[in-house]
């Protein structure tokens, strides 16, 4: 679990190394308050995916299920600095399927991590593909770092898009274009 103390003792020694008067009144309870929104924050260290994917119901029908625009915040983990987005979660359930709610704590679980986009994509596929067993399964996740919005290159609103595909979602292209376009890319 995540250490408090710790995490206060860092908080001090980096307002000091920006040359912060950590007594001043703004900033006394500061690191009290960052350790307790990295709880929240980094909350799905502690999580497991499987706690919602293996909660499931029987289905007949080989459609495919795609929930579109779920919102997510994470952390870039070379930064420490906030992306955003959304994420578009498809997949070709076989015999069972789980509850829409789970595709979003499923999607937040992995976004309250320190993380990177590519990698994010990939855990929420790895997990739906594991618990579910569906056909096929496709992420797709848009999002905004200001790690590239508010320096460095400094480009606000650009997206950086990624996605994943496993099974008949990456062989048969008529589906696969089919949801692409259901989330508005061509």
């Amino acid at each position: 679990m995540m250490d408090e103390k710790k995490i206060k003792t860092a908080v001090k020694m980096l307002l000091e190394g920006m040359g912060e008067d950590i007594q001043r009144p703004g900033l006394l309870e500061t690191p009290e308050r960052v350790a307790k929104s990295y709880k929240e924050i980094f909350g799905g260290l502690y999580e497991d995916a499987a706690v919602h994917l293996t909660k499931t119901f029987p289905v007949e029908s080989n459609e495919f299920v795609l929930e579109k625009d779920i919102p997510f915040y994470s952390t870039c983990e070379h930064h420490l600095i906030p992306f955003f987005g959304v994420a578009h979660v498809a997949y070709v359930p076989t015999d069972k399927v789980v509850g829409l709610s789970k595709l979003a704590r499923t999607v937040d679980i992995f976004a309250r991590r320190p993380q990177i986009q590519e990698q994010l994509t990939n855990q929420i596929a790895d997990a739906i593909t594991e618990h579910l067993e569906p056909a096929g399964v496709m992420v797709i996740i848009e999002a905004e770092h200001l790690c590239m919005s508010m320096r460095g290159v400094k480009k606000p609103g650009a997206k950086t898009l990624t996605m994943v595909s496993r099974g008949v979602l990456q062989t048969d292209s008529e589906l696969k274009n089919t949801i692409l376009s259901m989330v508005g890319i061509k």
